[in-house]
């Protein structure tokens, strides 16, 4: 059962937009999974704890890889239609003509 609801308490990790309140979470969250002593828990914490820095960033910029894969598709389609063109300049103009308000 403990398990389950560390699992349930780390997604809420995700929700934090606050780089300290979440660091503070994931301390509390950490030091509970090593008491629970359940052995694949705690090597499971142990091997999430170096991505930490990442995890925190998420709070400041709550980016996902659907927004990303997004402007890849754009860009692959610039690219398409670009096919024969020499001029590196012109294709990162029009890359940069797609995506307005990003300077």
């Amino acid at each position: 059962m403990t398990v389950y609801v560390l699992k349930d308490d780390l997604k809420t990790l995700w929700t934090y937009r606050n780089a300290g309140y979440a660091k503070r979470f994931w301390q509390e969250w950490y030091d509970r999974a090593m008491a629970s002593g359940i052995a694949p828990l705690c090597q499971f914490a142990k091997r999430l704890k170096p991505y930490l820095p990442g995890i925190l960033a998420h709070s400041g910029w709550p980016l996902g890889t659907n927004l990303v894969e997004g402007i890849n598709n754009r860009i692959k389609v610039i690219k398409r239609m670009a096919y024969g063109f020499r001029d590196d300049h012109y294709f990162f103009l029009k890359i940069r003509a797609a995506f307005p308000g990003n300077r």
